[in-house]
């Protein structure tokens, strides 16, 4: 007799799920947002210009919308000191965004872990770091170091998902199917920074630059990737 609760419960859930799903429809909610084509060209002191995704990388994407920049510190004149390490003006900064407001359609995010291998880098090491920004909001992000012959890189990505900084592939999946149903929106983004380990740094200078960049950034997601 005990198992009959049990089971009448697991019957009830079922029958919720069902009708969840059949409320929800076939189409998904895309909030509205301003287009990553308007995203600013300064962040902080740096400034950026857009490089071109090819047509073939354009393919394999899917229909999204992206962002490819690569920022810049502005030129020292000569007799000025050098920039410490590790800071906004000691390097380069590599930002790209793939933006998907539904992907319900068999459109999906690509991992970087399966896009870099395919360009020729390997990953040195794997882990995550936090990120506090300006208004105290923490952030845990996947933190990579890559290789491709004699360059290395150090990379930080994020799958930004309602509000959330997601740095797991399987978590962002998993709260995709969620909010799919809860909210019918299947909307997100891949965020990745890149910027390269220099022969005159070390790897935790990079780590510092790219991490000053990222906490400046994610309070100008919201804008561009709803909430």
């Amino acid at each position: 007799m005990m198992r009959y609760p049990r089971y009448w419960t697991v019957i009830g859930l079922l029958l919720l799920t069902v009708v969840t799903l059949y409320r929800r429809g076939d189409g998904d909610h895309v909030p509205s947002s301003t287009p990553l084509d308007d995203f600013p060209v300064l962040v902080g002191n740096l400034a950026s210009v857009s490089m071109p995704i090819d047509q073939e990388a354009l393919a394999i994407l899917g229909q999204g919308f992206f962002l490819n920049r690569i920022f810049t510190p502005p030129k020292l004149d000569p007799v000025e000191i050098k920039p410490p390490a590790g800071s906004e003006a000691s390097g380069p900064v590599g930002l790209f965004i793939a933006y998907f407001p539904t992907q319900r359609t068999g459109q999906s995010i690509h991992s970087p872990q399966n896009c870099l291998p395919g360009s020729g880098w390997t990953f040195e090491s794997s882990g995550t770091t936090d990120l506090t920004d300006a208004s105290g909001h923490r952030s845990q992000v996947a933190d990579y170091v890559i290789v491709n012959g004699d360059q290395r890189a150090e990379v930080l990505y994020w799958y930004q998902s309602h509000g959330r900084a997601i740095a797991s592939d399987y978590k962002a999946k998993l709260y995709m199917l969620v909010d799919s149903i809860r909210y019918s929106r299947s909307d997100a983004a891949l965020v990745r920074i890149v910027t390269p380990i220099q022969s005159s740094e070390q790897r935790g200078d990079a780590h510092e630059r790219a991490v000053r960049f990222a906490e400046r950034l994610i309070p100008m997601l919201p804008a561009y990737i709803p909430n």
